[in-house]
């Protein structure tokens, strides 16, 4: 008897130990399907077991919540479905209800406490809930999988990697942080966070509707420093943190309470001391400028556009261009402003002309002599150039006595629509360009349709490119040189000298040139597939570029770098290479280009100095930023980035891993270190069939992006290394890298080409 109640106890303890083993089993479910019914306190667990979903009670209560928390800190809640609608009890239940929403309900009285309230058209639809690894929670349709509801679209008060804060223009609707009423009660509280995205998109937290003002107070922007609080030197004042005190008056004004500003008491801000006249106005030019809020952006302008605009509207009181946004304008008040050292925009304030008096004086001691100086010297040139004319026989040509076409428009004329105003004055008409072939004016003008923006292809260093058709038909790139370009005469000389010499299949052909009036054009072979920026970070062409096009790009720069430094007759080292200066045809072959920048060498030269650092930012070798010295590494070292963005899909001075808070030269470092390089790879091109033919191709980049010249490989082993001539690949050693992945320039700053349109940090 005793024997055969053991053997029961032991059955019944089985039982339990089976049932208990089923229950866990259930609990650590990532989805709840159809007639699964989640009980307080269970809980489902992501898939590899970093988030849970079930109830909770926050601290100092007994109310209940269904939630999202780590799986390893239950305290740490990221996300709370019924937050303003507490369970008194633990009668909680989570489950799919008839129409196919997810659904809370109070166990007790069967009633729902929240729900996705999904609108749908049929009283019956089969749905999952699925908790993923991001810690985001999705509804989904049973059959097509199709994402009908997740909680990234309905956050709290956490932010984690994936999720994403928008606001929709059109309809104000937003998805943004609220914070808890108190610690103890998740209730929506007086604060929201989201990017306001009315005017220039920003990170604004707002603490509780202003029902005069009829909108909503702004009390914070993402403080850095104490200048990044908002308008914290009031309206016209500007904060610099690197200065004591803090906060100035913009120049033109004053302080609006002298006594509380000398107290250290701005928030009554500035005033301004002469009023505008709009018709003799000027304007005041403050670099590296954070702009101030609320400004009024005008999309696809340049930037010589912005001050006309801004001077011909007498409300405008400021104006800036940023190349991403365009021209930003400001009517009412200056806010929010702020001076950076290194990095910002330009912000042009509009004074009265008054403001601008005290400096007559000091100007008249610098004009003078300088003007006398000018007249004395185009005396000079004048006589000189006369008796060389006179000696040769040569006399001008009475324009007078050509008859004009004006259907088109004429050399050296300004235009509005594209403020390609020309710098290259005062020169002389001649400028002998050597035996590449002479485009006129005119045959450009009606090859472009007189320069018309539908025929702009783009825009670099130089200035507006322009497609054309000439009358026999072929197509052409005209590059024409714009007054807000860095560059000048040497640069179209150089590019002129060197190019011209060059022919190879994997470098642009430079067709001609055009030298009239003020005008300095080249043409050249257009390029269908325009650029490899273009192509490789624009979100719907970068799909077109598969790995095998990727790498055919890489080896074809490969090998137009190689012609540069080794096969042509000329030793030519780039200096500029990036994703924007390589052109692709129409059979995606890569055509590197744009020579302005390149510098010529001679006999045993391989290297050389320079005091004016010139280039792109985030392609620039660390010796050239930080010295000014270059060589055939320098472009190898701009080549390995140029490998590595082509890889990730990503530009590096735009690139930041949130996770790791790298630079996308770190991240690669990083994931090729720990072995793991295929997921830097961008994942429409990474496949686990092509994995080490793609690891070898980041290993190569880093190769070439080492601090040192002497540890990169040249140009001829990295080909050898593409082409698996060279098998075994040395290990590189860690590249010097920073969040935003500038390089630094003497004395820590940051130097770069100011003539590139890419050229800020």
């Amino acid at each position: 008897m005793t024997l055969l109640k053991t053997a029961q106890l032991f059955i019944h303890k089985s039982l339990l130990l089976i049932i208990f083993s089923v229950a866990c089993l259930s609990i650590e479910k990532h989805t709840i399907s159809t007639g699964v019914v989640i009980k307080d306190p269970q809980t489902i667990t992501s898939q590899n077991q970093i988030y849970k979903l079930g109830f909770f009670t926050p601290p100092n209560t007994t109310n209940r919540y269904l939630g999202i928390f780590f799986t390893f800190s239950e305290e740490t809640v990221i996300w709370v479905a019924n937050r303003n609608k507490p369970l008194k009890d633990s009668s909680g239940v989570v489950t799919l209800s008839q129409d196919g929403n997810l659904v809370v309900l109070d166990g007790t009285t069967n009633q729902t406490i929240w729900s996705t309230n999904l609108t749908t058209t049929s009283p019956v639809m089969n749905t999952t809930a699925q908790l993923l690894d991001t810690g985001n929670l999705i509804l989904q349709k049973e059959d097509s999988g199709d994402i009908l509801w997740q909680s990234f679209s309905e956050p709290t008060d956490v932010i984690v990697p994936g999720m994403t804060l928008s606001q929709n223009v059109n309809t104000g609707k937003m998805v943004a942080l609220s914070a808890w009423k108190n610690p103890s009660d998740p209730e929506l509280g007086s604060f929201t966070a989201g990017l306001d995205a009315q005017s220039i998109p920003q990170l604004v937290t707002w603490n509780v509707w202003n029902g005069v003002t009829k909108r909503w107070d702004v009390g914070w922007t993402a403080p850095v420093n104490e200048c990044d609080h908002y308008g914290t030197c009031g309206a016209f004042g500007s904060c610099n943190s690197l200065e004591s005190p803090i906060c100035s008056c913009l120049r033109g004004f004053e302080p609006v309470n002298e006594d509380e500003w000398g107290r250290g008491n701005w928030t009554n801000g500035c005033k301004r001391r002469n009023q505008l006249q709009c018709g003799d106005d000027g304007f005041e030019r403050l670099r590296y400028m954070k702009v101030p809020d609320f400004a009024k952006p005008l999309p696809s302008r340049v930037q010589n556009e912005c001050r006309t605009i801004c001077l011909g509207n007498c409300s405008c009181i400021a104006y800036a261009y940023d190349g991403n946004i365009g021209c930003m304008f400001w009517s009412d008040t200056l806010i929010d402003t702020q001076e950076f050292g290194r990095v910002g925009v330009d912000l042009y304030i509009r004074l009265s002309a008054s403001e601008f008096g005290s400096h007559k004086g000091r100007k008249l001691y610098i004009i003078i002599p300088v003007t006398v100086s000018l007249v004395g010297l185009s005396i000079m040139i004048f006589i000189a150039w006369w008796l060389m004319v006179k000696r040769r026989g040569d006399f001008p040509i009475n324009l007078g006595d050509k008859e004009k076409d004006t259907s088109i428009v004429e050399a050296g004329q300004m235009f509005t629509a594209d403020s390609t105003a020309i710098v290259l004055r005062n020169e002389s008409n001649e400028v002998n360009i050597g035996e590449l072939p002479k485009f006129t004016f005119k045959m450009l003008a009606k090859a472009t349709n007189q320069f018309h923006v539908t025929n702009l292809l783009g825009r670099g260093g130089f200035g507006p490119v322009y497609k054309g058709i000439l009358e026999n038909g072929k197509e052409i790139a005209v590059k024409r040189l714009s007054a807000n370009s860095g560059q000048g005469m040497q640069e179209f000389m150089n590019e002129v000298i060197v190019i011209s010499k060059l022919q190879h299949r994997n470098l642009v052909k430079l067709l001609g040139g055009c030298v009239e009036k003020e005008e300095k054009i080249l043409i050249y072979e257009h390029m269908p597939n325009k650029s490899l920026d273009a192509c490789l970070f624009g979100q719907l062409r970068k799909k077109l570029l598969d790995w095998t096009m990727r790498y055919n790009i890489i080896e074809g720069i490969a090998r137009g770098i190689l012609y540069l430094h080794r096969d042509s007759r000329l030793r030519i080292i780039h200096r500029d290479l990036k994703p924007s200066n390589v052109l692709l045809d129409q059979d995606w072959n890569p055509k590197i280009s744009d020579f302005g920048m390149a510098r010529i060498f001679g006999g045993n030269e391989d290297h050389g100095n320079t005091a004016r650092v010139v280039g792109t930012y985030g392609y620039i070798a660390p010796e050239y930023g930080m010295e000014g010295r270059f060589s055939e590494k320098s472009d190898v070292y701009s080549f390995g980035v140029l490998i590595l963005e082509i890889m990730k899909g990503e530009k590096n001075t735009r690139y930041f891993n949130e996770e790791w808070s790298l630079s996308l030269i770190g991240y690669a470092w990083k994931m090729w270190s720990e072995g793991t390089g295929l997921s830097f790879v961008e994942e429409s091109i990474a496949s686990r069939e092509t994995e080490e033919e793609m690891v070898r191709c980041i290993q190569i980049g880093l190769l070439c992006i080492q601090q040192h010249p002497m540890d990169r490989p040249s140009i001829e082993i990295l080909l050898s290394m593409l082409s698996r001539d060279i098998v075994e690949l040395p290990v590189p050693n860690q590249p010097v890298f920073s969040e935003n992945g500038s390089t630094p320039g003497p004395n820590g700053s940051t130097r770069g080409g100011h003539s590139k349109g890419e050229g800020r940090a």
